[in-house]
């Protein structure tokens, strides 16, 4: 089962490397981590994990919280949350084409933010659904290069 778990941290060296070894020792699998700094010594961080059953994400959760440099670990996965994700796809783009993706990528309220001869980069921010969607529709074009940013959330209210 998919959670997500929000972390506020002191932005100090070796924090990410000492959340990751807790995951690693409950041997959860990580599927993404967003962190930014949101004060000049706090920082947020977005956690995916995947685990097997709910006691298992708040074993993990106690063990977050225990850590020194943690101030504060929840998981948002049921409360009412936004989450976003942003990914810079890199697709071919003939001339011929282009306006042909420029009606397919409007749905997703997606940008070009750069046009090569050949190519096109397309930055599109939403869920994770959404982007994995939108990857699907760019896929017949043919995708030369992904990036994702992995997923940031927040508690609405």
């Amino acid at each position: 089962m998919r959670r997500i778990i929000t972390a506020i941290v002191y932005n100090k060296s070796g924090v990410l490397s000492r959340i990751t070894s807790v995951l690693n020792r409950r041997q959860v699998n990580i599927e993404s981590i967003s962190v930014g700094v949101v004060e000049a010594e706090i920082s947020r961080m977005t956690i995916v994990i995947n685990v097997n059953t709910l006691s298992e994400a708040e074993q993990v959760t106690k063990q977050l919280n225990k850590q020194i440099e943690v101030v504060k670990v929840s998981d948002i996965t049921d409360d009412p949350h936004i989450e976003r994700e942003l990914a810079l796809i890199q697709v071919n783009a003939p001339m011929s084409v282009r306006s042909e993706i420029q009606a397919v990528i409007a749905p997703f309220r997606a940008d070009i933010v750069d046009v090569a001869q050949k190519t096109i980069i397309v930055q599109v921010a939403g869920t994770h659904d959404k982007i994995n969607a939108f990857i699907d529709v760019l896929r017949p074009y043919g995708i030369k290069q992904l990036a994702r940013t992995g997923i940031t959330g927040i508690k609405r209210g």
